[in-house]
């Protein structure tokens, strides 16, 4: 079970970072006041765990991004997308060229035909592919099929698209509860930016290499925290989600500032047993089945001009 989506990192405006990263252009005389890093992640959803990440310039898209990382998954998984990476020149070769499945949301307005009904909002559909798409990759067929999975979702109709088309083998619910997993790494985001980077308003590094290695060295330091947490996690016979990652993160960092000054390393063991121990107590209670909030939208940015490209100023 994988979650992918896309995140956006801050730079420190520098001349090297903008010409290597770029930034966004609200029209053609002002851009952002930072250099922004594109980036995809895979995450093992269940664990939490990164599996592999793809960064470029802001421009680019993150269908490239995505398209990097498809052969990160083993066969036979699941990946679960926002409804923005919808698109056969994307989704099509994932399923057929490399047995892998995915699970997205429908996007309004979309229609096909009906080839087969399975049961009450569970049918599957034959989609048109655009031209755009078989102009990038003229392999890909003039159409291509669908399961969709509709179900009622806080008082509104919300239909599910997936290549899981055996529905003997997958259950409608069973999938569309599937689908709530796709923020947990919308969660593992905000773990990395709030929890490990304190909300810092941007990356440290001057350099577009350095912004790199800080990146990848935040990745790192994220995942050998999650897997501290797993380990935990089996011994505590919980799930990883029920660790608490700000204790754990606390516990860890303070426990390798003292091993790292400490003149007997024989008693790092008997210290790291110590910790799991300590970090067991803070277990979280179960996640509430009925946990809702409802979507919020979000504040009008400003018409202000916010800085001049310095060539056109």
């Amino acid at each position: 079970m994988y979650a992918l989506d896309g995140v956006v990192w801050r730079a420190p405006d520098t001349q090297e970072n903008r010409e290597h990263f770029g930034c966004q252009r609200n029209h053609a005389n002002h851009q952002s006041p930072f250099p922004l890093v594109r980036m995809a992640c895979l995450l093992d959803a269940r664990a939490r765990l990164l599996i592999d990440a793809s960064l470029d310039a802001y421009d680019t898209s993150e269908y490239t991004l995505a398209q990097r990382l498809w052969p990160q998954m083993p066969p036979d998984s699941l990946v679960i997308v926002d409804k923005g990476f919808y698109s056969a020149g994307l989704l099509w070769p994932l399923q057929h060229r490399q047995g892998r499945h995915w699970l997205i949301p429908a996007r309004a307005g979309l229609k096909g035909e009906v080839v087969q009904t399975y049961g009450s909002g569970d049918v599957r559909l034959r989609m048109k592919v655009s031209p755009q798409a078989r102009k990038k990759d003229p392999e890909l067929p003039l159409t291509w099929e669908v399961r969709a999975i509709t179900r009622e979702l806080d008082g509104k109709p919300k239909t599910l698209f997936t290549s899981l088309a055996d529905a003997a083998r997958y259950q409608a619910d069973e999938i569309f509860a599937l689908y709530h997993e796709r923020w947990e790494i919308e969660l593992a985001y905000g773990e990395m930016k709030t929890d490990m980077l304190g909300q810092a308003m941007t990356l440290r590094s001057q350099q577009p290499e350095g912004v790199k290695q800080e990146l990848w060295a935040t990745f790192l330091m994220y995942n050998l925290i999650r897997l501290e947490i797993t380990r935990i996690a089996d011994e505590a016979k919980v799930q990883p989600c029920r660790i608490s990652f700000i204790t754990a993160l606390r516990y860890i960092v303070d426990e390798w500032m003292w091993s790292s000054g400490s003149s007997t390393p024989g008693a790092i063991p008997a210290k790291l047993k110590a910790m799991r121990q300590n970090i067991r107590r803070f277990v979280l209670p179960p996640r509430r089945p009925d946990r809702r909030y409802p979507r919020e939208v979000r504040m009008t940015k400003t018409h202000y001009p916010i800085k001049k490209n310095a060539a056109q100023a």
